[in-house]
This record gives structure tokens, C-alpha cells and sequence, in this order.
């Protein structure tokens, strides 16, 4: 496990809005911890290492490990991540438990590689597409590869890449091409632009539209956080009427 791949977390025993307003105000990132068969655990987190680790494209499709305080361990992979619309700020993370014996499906990176050299990527005016950037797959934890790689070196104009056509490591497979029937779904494909496109031009009305709904956004992933605190506080507080009541 290498340092990038170590979270240090500590246990949290307050849950709630305020608690995770609080949290966030001090440099710290809320999170919960859950599967496993194993109650759900709330955790703290720091938040420029957190941030750091988080700014790999690797922290999203790899085998991580939650370290606290008192010495426990325990391998994670990220389930869910919420981000501040425009300030360089994680709200709130979830963490799956992972076991060495059961088979994980996780979404993972395609990196495209060869375009550059293939004949369509010498045609002026033809670009690449890249349509599809993520897939999710299956593999046990010792099987799981950070990315998949799809070599675009032998595109030709009119060329198509299909989700079938990619070429997976031992042990791994493609969850969507597990039925009877190959997935034809296009992940690359070639297309003429004119010269209007891939201006700055369409970039800057879309910023700009895009500008009054900001403060929205911020409000819908913070309630989003929030809500997920809350259900977490319900759990716990049902859980403790339960004990009085066998009591």
C-alpha cells in the first residue's frame, strides 16, 4: 500500500448539520464508512491531504486504506464524493468496505493512447472523439487495474471503437458485457469540425449561463452532505431505543 493510498481518519461521535458545518470550518472533511456487514462508521478527515490524494485520478478506482487513531485499518474504495462547485473544496466523502474474497465492481478510467500517430489523428480538420471516459468492471481486489487502456494508434477516418473491443486484464471484466449479447456501445469514434468550433467563443456564453447557478448548486451539495448526516443520526438514535428497549 503506498503512502498515496493511505487516508488517516479519525472516529467522530458528532453527526447532524451543525456538526458537519463545524467540521468543515476547521479544515476537516465529514465522511462515513459502511459495508461489510459492519455498522456504518462516521469519520473526520483533514482536508488538504484528503484533497492532495483526491486530486489523482487513481483515488477513485484504486484499493485505499482508512487508518485511525487507535491503530485499525480497514480497505476502502470511494463510493461517492461531493465537491464545492467552484471553490477547491470537498464537502463530504463515503468509503465502501472492501474483502480480499469478494468480487468489486468499481468504475474505472480509459486512458486513449496512439491517436496522435494513427492516420485519422494526421487528418486536418478530423478529430477523435472520445465518447465514453469511464467504464464500470469486475475483478477481485487483487485484479483491479487503476485504468484501461485503449490504443487508438491504427484509427482511420470513418473508424468506430466499440466497448467490446477493449482489451481487459486477467481476472477483470466489463460489467456491461457480461450478458449473452456483445455491447456495441461506440466509446471513439472520428468527426469533421469546422473552423467556428473549438473556439473560445461557445466556452464563454457557457460560462456564463452557467454563472447564476452557482449558489444553487452550492446549496444542493450541501444539503445533499447534510442529508446524509442526518439519516446516519436517525440510525443511531433508533439503534439506542432498540438496546433500552431489550434492556
Amino acid at each position: 500500500m503506498t503512502d498515496s493510498n493511505i487516508i488517516n481518519a479519525e472516529i467522530r461521535e458528532d453527526v447532524g448539520k451543525g456538526a458537519s458545518r463545524r467540521l468543515r470550518r476547521q479544515g476537516y472533511i465529514p465522511a462515513v464508512l459502511y459495508g461489510g456487514k459492519k455498522d456504518t462508521a462516521t469519520l473526520s478527515l483533514e482536508h488538504e491531504p484528503t484533497a492532495h490524494a483526491a486530486s489523482q485520478e487513481s483515488f477513485y478506482s484504486s484499493i485505499l486504506e482508512i487508518r485511525v487513531g487507535d491503530g485499525r485499518q480497514q480497505k476502502v474504495v470511494v463510493r461517492d464524493v461531493h465537491h464545492h462547485p467552484y471553490k477547491q473544496q470537498i464537502m463530504h466523502l463515503d468509503f465502501m468496505r472492501v474483502s480480499d474474497e469478494e468480487v468489486l465492481k468499481i468504475s474505472v478510467p480509459i486512458h486513449f493512447v496512439g491517436e496522435d500517430e494513427s492516420p485519422a489523428g494526421k487528418i486536418s480538420g478530423l478529430v477523435i472523439q472520445h465518447l465514453v471516459t469511464d467504464v464500470e468492471i469486475a475483478a477481485l481486489p487483487a485484479n483491479l487495474p487503476e485504468y484501461l487502456e485503449v490504443d487508438l494508434s491504427n484509427m482511420e477516418e470513418g473508424d468506430v471503437v466499440t466497448l467490446s473491443e477493449v482489451k481487459l486484464p486477467e481476472g477483470v471484466e466489463i460489467t456491461a458485457l457480461s450478458g449473452a449479447d456483445e455491447d456495441e456501445t461506440m466509446i471513439a469514434n472520428t468527426v469533421h469540425i469546422k473552423e467556428s468550433q473549438g473556439t473560445g467563443v461557445a466556452a464563454a456564453e457557457e460560462a456564463a449561463a452557467a454563472e447564476g447557478e452557482l449558489e444553487a448548486a452550492v446549496d444542493e451539495v450541501d444539503a445533499e452532505a447534510e442529508a446524509d448526516e442526518d439519516a446516519i443520526a436517525v440510525d443511531a438514535a433508533d439503534a439506542d431505543a432498540d438496546d433500552g428497549d431489550k434492556e
